[in-house]
């Protein structure tokens, strides 16, 4: 879990936090990602062939180890973090510059000590290169030490147990060597995908003498080795400075000579670390959120780990939002609907990556095409699991560690993933203004989703609404019905409500759209005016199920079994996962009124109060306070919380409908990585969506900030172990509007240099702002 946290990135690739001279094993995985670096193999499974896509696990380029080395005689064993040769280890993640300090004492085998200083980064400035310092002083004695600093092809994809017995070598073509007394090099390639990686390091030593200086390469590792002086109390300075590329990059002859020409002609390591730091000076000028005490200090560990990966490097590449970061392994770093989560809090900060990865979703936008025409659809049919093209790399088969059995996962059914691309979509253009994107590949997407959605629907004439059968929503618990041979759940409402969203955006965006571009439109198939009439049919037809006062989750879920949630606690403990530990008793998730994580609620996060109600009375339903107040205090009572975004979104909800329990969710959206909460998944990567999540819950969910209609609307609620926030935003072409809410007043600024006012819309009020321009208003109102 230590390492996960402590990884450290830059957008481009990121390595975690295990220590130089570990190996994996014990507790350790070290491991560096790229951003977009993906290779396919083909596993044994269950008497079957399965194709698997994973985020590689390039060629470790940390190793450093050092032992005392005796005045006669072998010398003993490097020193290990898993042996009691160490001692008080500690490690200081410094997020203001972006460092990894370490510090511990190696007591050799003869008693002789050496105090250890290690500083680390990944450069911010230059995004392929890192740097390690390492500071080396004998305690109470004087005499040599051998140290060896090594590029290691050696790994292999092994991160997640689960997955240890799937195919994992995904390098080959391994070459190492050496150019110049200081530099060494390694070079592969992934096996199936092809990509070319390079890499070189450069290792300098100050404040000794050498007698044996050795470089050379052996199978997969580059090595470079020393034998070093020292004396006792004078510190000795080892200088690791690594340059990475792959044939992914842009600008380079080949990825194979450019990390050597970088890492020969790179900084020392103190300019190194004087870039890095204004890089991430200017970073946090940007991200900053400023709220007091113990959630104040998680949450900007949750904006570093948003900003290692997804940093204005990303906006450079073919990159989408890995659901687990650059940490780790789990998910095989694959693209979900996380950026619904994420992309809220950089479209106000970061725009141009908010742009990029929608660009990811574009260039993906043909084989969603072929994705919706394969499956007999019309339009554009987004994956669950996306990758390198695009295709769906959603897994057909998991594997239970309850019972040890691999089952069939239809989690590919969860087609709500294109109505997140689409929201995701029309949040950036209304935040940004950019109706040039909106009008383009905006356009193309938003529309291509729309056509799936009304192709998808079919007419019941019986009730004389649109329905959607065979979906997963949200909840993932639910792939069928009980006993049913065909997979599925019919009338998600998750799935239909954002699908009649989807269709009145789009119906609202051919209106505004200029009628050249519209033609062009037309001209390239994407849009056909035929269509039109049914599309604004299916918008306010769709079908929306209820049972018992409250809205269902999907067709016929009022008529499943109540579980006994108080028996199954006391048998097993926790049960995020009740569907593995129900299938290991033979038994079914689907026969039970249960959620693994908000589902009806999502509604509640994405669409504020107004919004949500205005989309149901287009459908023709009524969602009044109270139905909403039922249907949330129902789906608390039987939400596992499986899923780390569960807490977060009922945190959000809560904030408004039932202020007094909102902290507990919140408190646990927050403390999901840095706690384990989910007992072992961090040392697999950390949970970027619920991480993101948390920024937007103070940026948006507490202040009610909406951008539509060229105004900021706030209606901020009272939470009061978060009353007290600051931030700076950036709204279509104003820069650093300020935002600071403290108890029952907002402070909004704008500053002098903007050249027009700002509208803000209050509930019952709108108020404008000129350049310059400071106003406080008081905004209690009580909510429960």
């Amino acid at each position: 879990m230590r390492e996960a946290l402590c990884t450290l990135g830059n957008g481009r690739f990121a390595t975690r936090g295990a220590a130089p001279e570990s190996t994996a094993g014990h507790g350790h995985y070290p491991g560096t990602y790229a951003a977009g670096c993906y290779d396919r193999l083909v596993s044994a499974v269950a008497g079957r062939h399965v194709e698997n896509e994973d985020l590689v696990n390039l060629p470790n380029w940390l190793p450093l180890r050092f032992r005392a080395l005796p005045a006669d005689g072998p010398p003993g064993p490097w020193c290990a973090m898993d042996t009691g040769e160490v001692s008080g280890h500690r490690l200081v993640l410094h997020l203001r510059h972006g460092t990894l300090r370490r510090t511990f004492r190696h007591r050799a085998a003869d008693g002789r000590l050496l105090a250890v200083e290690q500083l680390r980064l990944v450069h911010m400035g230059d995004p392929h290169l890192a740097a390690l310092r390492t500071v080396l002083t004998a305690e109470g004695w004087s005499g040599w030490i051998e140290v060896e600093s090594a590029l290691d092809g050696t790994v292999v994809n092994a991160g997640v147990e689960r997955y240890r017995d799937l195919e994992g070598r995904h390098l080959t073509g391994f070459r190492t060597g050496v150019t110049d007394p200081h530099t060494v090099w390694l070079r592969c390639r992934t096996r199936t995908s092809d990509i070319g990686i390079g890499m070189a390091q450069r290792t300098t030593v100050t404040g000794c003498g050498k007698r044996y200086d050795t470089r050379g390469a052996c199978g997969h590792r580059a090595v470079h080795r020393l034998e070093l002086e020292v004396r006792d109390g004078r510190p000795v300075t080892v200088d690791k400075t690594v340059a990475l590329h792959t044939s992914r990059d842009r600008a380079i002859s080949d990825p194979f000579t450019a990390p050597v020409e970088r890492a020969a002609t790179a900084p020392d390591f103190t300019e190194l670390l004087r870039t890095h730091t204004i890089a991430w000076e200017e970073l946090w000028r940007r991200a900053e959120l400023r709220v007091p005490g113990e959630a104040g200090r998680v949450l900007r560990l949750h904006i570093f780990h948003v900003l290692q990966t997804l940093s204005p490097h990303t906006a450079e590449l073919d990159a989408g939002v890995p659901a687990r970061g650059l940490h780790g392994e789990a998910y095989r770093g694959h693209v979900f609907w996380d950026e619904l989560f994420v992309l809220p809090f950089l479209n106000l900060r970061f725009p141009e990556v908010s742009r990029a990865l929608l660009d990811y979703r574009h260039r993906r936008l043909p084989r969603a095409l072929l994705a919706a025409r394969r499956a007999g659809r019309d339009g554009a049919l987004y994956p669950w699991q996306s990758g390198s093209d695009g295709r769906d790399e959603t897994q057909s088969l998991h594997l239970n560690p309850h019972s040890g059995r691999w089952l069939p996962d239809h989690s590919r059914l969860q087609h709500h993933v294109g109505s997140a691309v689409a929201y995701n979509v029309w949040q950036y253009c209304q935040a940004t203004g950019d109706t040039d994107y909106l009008h383009t590949r905006g356009a193309e997407m938003l529309l291509q989703i729309a056509r799936f959605w009304a192709d998808r629907a079919e007419p019941d004439p019986a009730s004389g609404r649109w329905r959607v059968r065979g979906v997963v929503g949200p909840d993932e618990y639910h792939d069928s019905y009980p006993d049913a041979a065909r997979p599925g759940i019919d009338d998600n409402a998750y799935t239909n409500v954002t699908a009649a969203w989807v269709l009145t955006r789009a119906l609202d965006l051919v209106r505004g759209l200029p009628a050249r571009r519209r033609q062009e439109l037309v001209e390239r198939g994407i849009l056909d005016r035929e269509r039109l009439p049914l599309w604004e049919e299916v918008s306010r037809r769709l079908r929306v199920p209820f049972h018992q006062g409250v809205i269902s989750q999907f067709e016929g879920y009022g008529q499943l079994v109540e579980l006994d949630w108080d028996a199954y606690r006391r048998r097993y403990g926790d049960i995020r996962r009740l569907d593995r530990v129900l299938e290991a008793e033979g038994d079914s998730v689907n026969r039970y009124q249960v959620s693994k994580q908000a589902d009806v609620l999502m509604l509640g996060y994405l669409f504020s109060p107004a919004e949500l109600s205005a989309v149901f009375r287009r459908l023709e339903y009524a969602l009044t306070d109270e139905l909403w107040q039922r249907t949330v205090d129902h789906y608390l009572r039987r939400t596992s919380h499986g899923s780390t975004l569960s807490g977060l979104v009922h945190g959000w909800v809560l904030a408004r409908a039932r202020r007094a329990d909102a902290w507990r969710y919140c408190r646990e959206a927050l403390e999901e990585d840095v706690c384990d909460v989910q007992g072992g998944t961090t040392a697999e990567g950390i949970h970027l969506g619920a991480m993101a999540g948390t920024l937007d819950l103070v940026q948006r969910g507490l202040t009610g900030l909406e951008t539509r209609e060229d105004a900021l609307w706030l209606d901020p609620v009272q939470l009061p172990e978060l009353s007290e926030s600051g931030f700076t935003l950036r709204y279509r072409g104003h820069w650093g509007i300020g935002v600071r809410l403290c108890g029952g007043r907002l402070t909004v600024s704008v500053p002098e240099s903007e050249e027009t006012a700002l509208r803000i819309v209050l509930p019952g009020r709108t108020v404008s702002l000129a350049p310059g321009e400071t106003k406080t208003l008081d905004v209690r109102h009580d909510r429960g």
